[in-house]
Protein backbone atom coordinates (compact mmCIF):
# COMPACT_ATOMS: atom_id res chain seq x y z
CA UNK A 1 0.00 0.00 0.00
CA UNK A 2 1.32 3.47 -0.91
CA UNK A 3 0.58 6.63 1.06
CA UNK A 4 0.85 10.26 -0.10
CA UNK A 5 0.25 13.30 2.09
CA UNK A 6 -0.37 16.98 1.38
CA UNK A 7 -1.77 20.10 3.05
CA UNK A 8 -5.11 21.62 2.09
CA UNK A 9 -4.48 25.21 3.14
CA UNK A 10 -7.18 27.63 4.21
CA UNK A 11 -7.82 30.53 1.86
CA UNK A 12 -8.65 34.10 2.82
CA UNK A 13 -9.86 36.92 0.61
CA UNK A 14 -7.86 40.02 1.45
CA UNK A 15 -10.06 41.91 -1.00
CA UNK A 16 -13.29 40.61 -2.50
CA UNK A 17 -15.40 42.66 -4.92
CA UNK A 18 -18.59 41.21 -6.39
CA UNK A 19 -19.97 42.08 -9.81
CA UNK A 20 -23.10 41.14 -11.73
CA UNK A 21 -24.39 37.59 -11.97
CA UNK A 22 -23.87 35.77 -15.24
CA UNK A 23 -26.74 33.89 -16.93
CA UNK A 24 -25.87 30.59 -15.21
CA UNK A 25 -25.91 32.26 -11.78
CA UNK A 26 -22.24 32.67 -10.86
CA UNK A 27 -21.12 36.23 -10.20
CA UNK A 28 -18.20 38.03 -11.75
CA UNK A 29 -15.68 38.96 -9.12
CA UNK A 30 -12.30 40.46 -8.42
CA UNK A 31 -10.44 39.06 -5.44
CA UNK A 32 -6.99 38.93 -3.91
CA UNK A 33 -6.54 35.60 -2.13
CA UNK A 34 -3.82 34.18 0.07
CA UNK A 35 -3.15 30.83 1.75
CA UNK A 36 -2.64 30.41 5.48
CA UNK A 37 -0.69 28.11 7.76
CA UNK A 38 -4.09 26.78 8.88
CA UNK A 39 -4.70 23.59 6.90
CA UNK A 40 -6.43 20.21 6.70
CA UNK A 41 -4.22 17.11 6.53
CA UNK A 42 -5.06 15.05 3.44
CA UNK A 43 -3.74 11.53 2.84
CA UNK A 44 -4.24 9.34 -0.22
CA UNK A 45 -3.86 5.59 0.22
CA UNK A 46 -3.65 3.33 -2.83
CA UNK A 47 -3.80 -0.44 -2.84
CA UNK A 48 -6.04 -0.83 0.23
CA UNK A 49 -7.06 -4.49 0.44
CA UNK A 50 -10.71 -5.22 -0.27
CA UNK A 51 -11.57 -1.73 -1.53
CA UNK A 52 -13.87 -1.76 -4.57
CA UNK A 53 -14.10 1.97 -5.32
CA UNK A 54 -12.68 5.34 -4.36
CA UNK A 55 -13.51 6.21 -0.75
CA UNK A 56 -13.50 9.46 1.26
CA UNK A 57 -13.10 9.48 5.05
CA UNK A 58 -13.69 12.95 6.49
CA UNK A 59 -14.96 13.04 10.08
CA UNK A 60 -17.09 16.07 10.83
CA UNK A 61 -18.37 16.58 7.29
CA UNK A 62 -21.74 15.12 6.42
CA UNK A 63 -23.25 14.56 2.99
CA UNK A 64 -21.50 14.87 -0.35
CA UNK A 65 -17.81 15.76 -0.26
CA UNK A 66 -16.25 17.88 -3.00
CA UNK A 67 -13.06 15.82 -2.74
CA UNK A 68 -14.98 12.77 -3.97
CA UNK A 69 -16.18 14.77 -6.96
CA UNK A 70 -12.56 15.77 -7.61
CA UNK A 71 -11.39 12.15 -7.76
CA UNK A 72 -14.24 11.23 -10.11
CA UNK A 73 -13.61 14.24 -12.34
CA UNK A 74 -9.92 13.41 -12.61
CA UNK A 75 -10.63 9.84 -13.67
CA UNK A 76 -13.23 10.95 -16.22
CA UNK A 77 -11.09 13.72 -17.70
CA UNK A 78 -7.81 11.79 -17.94
CA UNK A 79 -9.13 8.26 -18.49
CA UNK A 80 -6.89 7.00 -15.70
CA UNK A 81 -8.16 3.61 -14.54
CA UNK A 82 -5.77 3.00 -11.66
CA UNK A 83 -6.82 1.04 -8.57
CA UNK A 84 -9.32 2.49 -6.10
CA UNK A 85 -7.91 4.99 -3.60
CA UNK A 86 -8.90 6.05 -0.10
CA UNK A 87 -8.72 9.75 0.79
CA UNK A 88 -8.49 10.56 4.49
CA UNK A 89 -9.08 14.18 5.55
CA UNK A 90 -8.38 15.54 9.02
CA UNK A 91 -10.32 18.81 9.27
CA UNK A 92 -8.93 21.94 10.91
CA UNK A 93 -10.35 24.60 8.59
CA UNK A 94 -13.82 25.71 9.79
CA UNK A 95 -16.54 23.85 7.88
CA UNK A 96 -18.87 26.13 5.87
CA UNK A 97 -16.91 29.03 7.33
CA UNK A 98 -15.95 31.02 4.23
CA UNK A 99 -12.32 29.82 4.06
CA UNK A 100 -12.69 27.41 1.11
CA UNK A 101 -11.97 24.33 3.23
CA UNK A 102 -13.94 22.02 0.96
CA UNK A 103 -12.36 23.57 -2.12
CA UNK A 104 -8.89 23.20 -0.61
CA UNK A 105 -9.60 19.52 0.12
CA UNK A 106 -10.77 18.99 -3.47
CA UNK A 107 -7.65 20.68 -4.84
CA UNK A 108 -5.49 18.54 -2.55
CA UNK A 109 -7.29 15.43 -3.82
CA UNK A 110 -6.48 16.46 -7.40
CA UNK A 111 -2.80 16.97 -6.58
CA UNK A 112 -2.54 13.61 -4.82
CA UNK A 113 -4.34 11.51 -7.43
CA UNK A 114 -2.36 13.23 -10.21
CA UNK A 115 0.87 12.24 -8.44
CA UNK A 116 -0.40 8.69 -8.00
CA UNK A 117 -1.31 8.53 -11.70
CA UNK A 118 1.97 10.07 -12.86
CA UNK A 119 0.42 13.25 -14.28
CA UNK A 120 2.45 16.48 -14.00
CA UNK A 121 0.23 19.13 -15.57
CA UNK A 122 -0.85 21.89 -13.18
CA UNK A 123 -2.95 23.62 -15.84
CA UNK A 124 -4.91 20.43 -16.46
CA UNK A 125 -5.66 20.18 -12.76
CA UNK A 126 -6.80 23.81 -12.67
CA UNK A 127 -9.05 23.15 -15.66
CA UNK A 128 -10.61 20.13 -13.93
CA UNK A 129 -10.92 22.19 -10.76
CA UNK A 130 -12.86 24.90 -12.59
CA UNK A 131 -15.67 22.42 -13.16
CA UNK A 132 -15.92 21.72 -9.43
CA UNK A 133 -16.41 25.25 -8.11
CA UNK A 134 -15.15 28.81 -8.35
CA UNK A 135 -12.73 28.49 -5.41
CA UNK A 136 -11.13 25.18 -6.36
CA UNK A 137 -8.72 26.27 -9.19
CA UNK A 138 -6.94 28.81 -7.00
CA UNK A 139 -6.30 26.16 -4.36
CA UNK A 140 -4.44 23.81 -6.69
CA UNK A 141 -1.39 26.03 -6.23
CA UNK A 142 -2.45 28.46 -3.52
CA UNK A 143 -0.39 31.43 -2.38
CA UNK A 144 -1.06 35.07 -3.12
CA UNK A 145 -3.28 35.12 -6.20
CA UNK A 146 -5.34 37.69 -8.07
CA UNK A 147 -8.51 36.11 -9.45
CA UNK A 148 -11.02 37.59 -11.88
CA UNK A 149 -13.91 36.37 -14.03
CA UNK A 150 -15.78 33.85 -11.90
CA UNK A 151 -12.67 33.41 -9.79
CA UNK A 152 -11.09 30.99 -12.25
CA UNK A 153 -8.84 33.42 -14.16
CA UNK A 154 -5.78 33.29 -11.95
CA UNK A 155 -2.68 35.45 -11.76
CA UNK A 156 -0.16 34.20 -9.16
CA UNK A 157 1.74 37.07 -7.54
CA UNK A 158 5.31 37.06 -6.27
CA UNK A 159 4.67 39.95 -3.86
CA UNK A 160 5.28 39.08 -0.20
CA UNK A 161 2.74 40.54 2.21
CA UNK A 162 3.76 40.70 5.87
CA UNK A 163 0.82 40.15 8.20
CA UNK A 164 -0.62 37.89 10.86
CA UNK A 165 -4.22 36.84 11.27
CA UNK A 166 -6.36 35.41 14.02
CA UNK A 167 -9.11 33.18 12.67
CA UNK A 168 -12.27 33.47 14.78
CA UNK A 169 -14.68 30.65 13.88
CA UNK A 170 -18.34 30.81 14.84
CA UNK A 171 -20.53 27.85 15.72
CA UNK A 172 -22.88 28.89 12.91
CA UNK A 173 -22.43 27.85 9.28
CA UNK A 174 -23.39 29.73 6.13
CA UNK A 175 -24.09 28.48 2.64
CA UNK A 176 -22.13 30.37 0.00
CA UNK A 177 -25.14 30.28 -2.33
CA UNK A 178 -27.38 31.77 0.37
CA UNK A 179 -24.91 34.58 1.08
CA UNK A 180 -24.67 35.49 -2.60
CA UNK A 181 -28.47 35.43 -2.83
CA UNK A 182 -28.67 37.77 0.16
CA UNK A 183 -26.09 40.05 -1.47
CA UNK A 184 -28.31 40.21 -4.55
CA UNK A 185 -31.35 40.98 -2.40
CA UNK A 186 -29.46 43.82 -0.70
CA UNK A 187 -28.25 45.21 -4.03
CA UNK A 188 -24.58 44.77 -3.13
CA UNK A 189 -23.05 43.59 -6.45
CA UNK A 190 -21.28 46.29 -8.47
CA UNK A 191 -21.96 46.86 -12.14
CA UNK A 192 -19.27 45.90 -14.65
CA UNK A 193 -17.75 49.38 -14.69
CA UNK A 194 -17.62 49.51 -10.90
CA UNK A 195 -15.98 46.09 -10.78
CA UNK A 196 -13.36 47.20 -13.32
CA UNK A 197 -12.60 50.28 -11.25
CA UNK A 198 -12.18 48.11 -8.16
CA UNK A 199 -9.68 45.96 -10.03
CA UNK A 200 -7.68 49.02 -11.09
CA UNK A 201 -7.56 50.37 -7.53
CA UNK A 202 -6.57 47.02 -6.09
CA UNK A 203 -3.78 46.51 -8.64
CA UNK A 204 -2.43 49.97 -7.75
CA UNK A 205 -2.46 49.11 -4.04
CA UNK A 206 -0.65 45.84 -4.70
CA UNK A 207 2.03 47.65 -6.71
CA UNK A 208 2.48 50.25 -3.97
CA UNK A 209 2.40 47.53 -1.28
CA UNK A 210 -0.49 49.25 0.51
CA UNK A 211 -3.12 46.59 -0.14
CA UNK A 212 -3.22 45.53 3.52
CA UNK A 213 -4.48 49.02 4.35
CA UNK A 214 -7.52 48.41 2.17
CA UNK A 215 -8.77 44.91 3.01
CA UNK A 216 -12.41 44.65 2.01
CA UNK A 217 -15.19 42.12 1.48
CA UNK A 218 -18.35 42.93 -0.49
CA UNK A 219 -20.09 39.87 1.00
CA UNK A 220 -19.63 41.01 4.59
CA UNK A 221 -22.97 42.79 4.99
CA UNK A 222 -24.84 39.90 3.40
CA UNK A 223 -23.21 37.45 5.83
CA UNK A 224 -23.98 39.78 8.75
CA UNK A 225 -27.60 39.97 7.65
CA UNK A 226 -27.94 36.18 7.75
CA UNK A 227 -25.82 35.67 10.89
CA UNK A 228 -26.08 38.56 13.38
CA UNK A 229 -23.59 36.83 15.71
CA UNK A 230 -20.87 38.00 13.32
CA UNK A 231 -21.21 41.58 14.62
CA UNK A 232 -20.07 40.72 18.12
CA UNK A 233 -17.10 38.79 16.77
CA UNK A 234 -16.03 41.71 14.57
CA UNK A 235 -16.20 43.95 17.64
CA UNK A 236 -14.14 41.47 19.68
CA UNK A 237 -11.44 41.39 16.99
CA UNK A 238 -11.10 45.16 17.00
CA UNK A 239 -11.21 45.32 20.80
CA UNK A 240 -8.28 42.87 20.86
CA UNK A 241 -6.20 45.34 18.84
CA UNK A 242 -6.64 44.12 15.26
CA UNK A 243 -5.82 46.65 12.54
CA UNK A 244 -8.75 45.32 10.53
CA UNK A 245 -11.62 42.93 11.19
CA UNK A 246 -13.55 41.39 8.33
CA UNK A 247 -15.66 38.40 7.43
CA UNK A 248 -13.80 35.58 5.69
CA UNK A 249 -15.30 35.06 2.22
CA UNK A 250 -18.98 34.22 2.56
CA UNK A 251 -18.58 33.82 6.33
CA UNK A 252 -19.39 33.43 9.08
CA UNK A 253 -15.73 33.12 10.18
CA UNK A 254 -14.16 36.45 11.18
CA UNK A 255 -10.54 37.45 10.55
CA UNK A 256 -8.60 39.72 12.90
CA UNK A 257 -5.83 41.18 10.70
CA UNK A 258 -2.52 42.55 11.98
CA UNK A 259 -0.02 44.28 9.66
CA UNK A 260 2.87 46.71 9.87
CA UNK A 261 5.53 46.92 12.54
CA UNK A 262 5.30 44.21 15.20
CA UNK A 263 2.32 42.50 13.58
CA UNK A 264 3.28 39.03 14.78
CA UNK A 265 3.93 40.02 18.39
CA UNK A 266 0.68 42.01 18.52
CA UNK A 267 -1.23 39.08 17.06
CA UNK A 268 0.27 36.66 19.61
CA UNK A 269 -0.81 38.96 22.45
CA UNK A 270 -4.30 39.37 20.99
CA UNK A 271 -4.63 35.62 20.44
CA UNK A 272 -3.77 34.93 24.07
CA UNK A 273 -6.38 37.47 25.21
CA UNK A 274 -9.10 36.07 22.93
CA UNK A 275 -8.29 32.45 23.82
CA UNK A 276 -8.16 33.31 27.51
CA UNK A 277 -11.69 34.61 27.32
CA UNK A 278 -12.93 31.07 26.71
CA UNK A 279 -14.13 31.60 23.14
CA UNK A 280 -15.74 28.55 21.56
CA UNK A 281 -14.68 27.57 18.95
CA UNK A 282 -11.14 28.55 19.91
CA UNK A 283 -9.32 31.29 17.95
CA UNK A 284 -6.52 30.19 15.63
CA UNK A 285 -3.31 32.17 15.02
CA UNK A 286 -1.97 31.95 11.44
CA UNK A 287 0.38 33.53 8.93
CA UNK A 288 0.66 33.52 5.12
CA UNK A 289 1.80 30.09 3.91
CA UNK A 290 2.83 30.70 0.31
CA UNK A 291 2.05 28.42 -2.64
CA UNK A 292 2.20 24.63 -2.79
CA UNK A 293 5.36 23.68 -4.70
Amino acid sequence: MSVQITEARAKINLCLFIGPARPHGRHELVTLMDSLTLYDDVRLLAGVEGQSGDEIICPGVEGENLAAAALAAFRERTGWDGPPVRLEIEKRIPVAGGMAGGSADAAAALRLIADAAGFDDRRLLEDIAAGLGADVPSQVRGGLTLATGEGTRLRPLSVHLAYSVIVLPLEAQLSTAEVYAEADRLGIPRDSLGLARSLTRMQASISSETVLEHVSNDLQDAARSLCPAIDGTLEAALAAGADHALVAGSGPTVLAMFSGVGHHERAVTAHAALAGGGRVPAPILAQPAGPIV
